[in-house]
């Protein structure tokens, strides 16, 4: 990463609008930016001078259009004299020998630690003379396509959690078979993603130890391939485990973790990154830093091509970084005194989450409904939430029934309203009663 000396050198010499005899702020570029960007397409942004600094360090090396755009009219330069270049795709795996090294250099396993040790209940001890190709790497992915599909539509606590289960058992034992060294990394990312699929439906069925093995070994399986994207989204898993038991602060150490040699990520799994540290930030009360880190997921998700991203990270779209992000904001949003921060995100959010992930669109609801009871109007958040009871109805998601949990607790301050009042009861009801299988 190297400084955008460009781009500073420009600002530098750019005199101030607000202090005669001055050259331009880092915070005056903030501000004209924000204005530019509202005049020119009627939407507000709370660009600030760390955003600024970010640029100028180069760690955003190719800015949202509408930030470009701004900086263009306001320093009265193109593009590539602010210095900004869009990145290239990543290079092919076979042209870059020490990925695995590097990635090992940040391993939390020894040398000597075996798939074993995690999934005690598969074959490892079996015979592995076959040869393992893009036959078996394909059936490993399919496999793992049926378990996340049945997963986000169903609930972790579903009957599907089984046959995840025992595809993972069959499919293990192959990082252990014979492959080719073209192929190696191909079958541990394919397995180590499964392992993440299986770990997160027992995460959601509340099963946290089993969730920990699992998420473990997805880990093992990106340190054995040198997989930084897939280390990331392992990282990722853990820290979601990690905030919903009310470990904020070890969650926002495991992504920072997952954030070590960012370059080597794909902007995708950047924007989800800095989108969870956000979170994770706001559930620390560190809110002042909250909207600062929201604005750089939204420019790394605005860089993004996902033809560049690893499979597992199709979930990770418009919608889904919405709900992240306004996740983030709703947390912050009581101490910023301020529903709008948040609300329109998580608005978006419940509206275009498709019909293949129920669960993301009732988890929003349910935020937005949390956000709207704190800060906004009692009648509208209890009609938000007793949409969001109706829908949870068809999942077995332990992690949504805490969630409703949790709305009822902060509604019971307008309990006496009749709407809160028929929303709590409604809550008892369902969360109490066998969820559907």
């Amino acid at each position: 990463m190297s400084p955008n000396i460009q781009l500073q050198q420009r600002r530098e010499g750019t005199p101030s609008r607000v202090v005669p005899n001055t050259t331009m702020s880092r915070a005056e570029l903030a501000d004209a930016i924000n204005e530019h960007v509202w005049r020119t397409t009627g939407v507000r942004r709370d660009l600030d001078a760390h955003a600024i600094a970010r640029y100028e360090r180069g760690v955003v090396r190719w800015p949202s259009a509408d930030y470009r755009r701004a900086m263009n009219h306001v320093l009265g330069a193109s593009d590539s004299e602010l210095g900004f270049v869009r990145s290239r795709r990543r290079q092919p795996v076979d042209e870059r020998p020490d990925r695995a090294l590097a990635v090992n250099l940040f391993s939390p396993f020894g040398p000597s630690t075996g798939a074993i040790g995690f999934l005690p209940g598969s074959d490892f001890s079996g015979p592995q003379s076959g040869r393992v190709g893009n036959t078996e790497i394909d059936a490993v992915r399919a496999a793992t396509q049926t378990a996340a599909s049945t997963e986000n539509l169903h609930g972790g606590g579903s009957s599907a959690i089984v046959a995840a289960n025992q595809a993972l058992t069959r499919f293990a034992p192959m990082v252990h078979g014979a492959v080719s060294a073209s192929l190696r990394r191909s079958l541990f990312e394919a397995v180590g993603n499964l392992s993440s699929v299986v770990g997160y439906t027992a995460f959601d069925a509340g099963e946290f130890p089993d969730a920990d093995r699992y998420f473990q070994f997805a880990l093992w399986c990106a340190d054995s391939a040198g997989s930084w994207d897939l280390r990331a989204s392992a990282l990722a898993d853990m820290a979601r485990r990690s905030a919903f038991v009310g470990d904020p602060d070890s969650a926002l150490s495991l992504i920072e973790l997952a954030q070590v040699r960012s370059d080597r990520l794909t902007f995708t799994v950047r924007a989800m990154l800095s989108a969870m540290r956000a979170q994770y930030l706001a559930a620390s009360g560190r809110t002042h830093e909250v909207v600062s880190e929201v604005a750089c997921a939204d420019e790394l998700f605005e860089a993004r091509e996902p033809d560049a991203d690893p499979p597992w990270m199709c979930f990770y779209d418009t919608a889904e970084h919405l709900g992240s992000t306004g996740k983030a904001l709703a947390l912050a949003a009581e101490a910023l005194n301020s529903i709008d921060v948040a609300a329109p995100r998580l608005r978006y959010a419940i509206d275009m989450q498709g019909s293949e992930y129920p669960r993301s669109r009732t988890f929003s609801q349910i935020r937005l409904a949390v956000l709207t009871m704190t800060v906004g109007d009692p009648r509208d958040a209890a009609a938000i939430g007793m949409e969001a009871v109706v829908r949870s109805r068809a999942l077995r998601s332990a992690r949504i029934a805490t969630e409703l949990r949790g709305l009822a607790a902060v509604a019971s301050t307008h309990r006496r309203i009749t709407e809160v009042g028929a929303l709590r009861a409604l809550i008892v009801t369902t969360t109490s009663r066998e969820p559907a299988s």
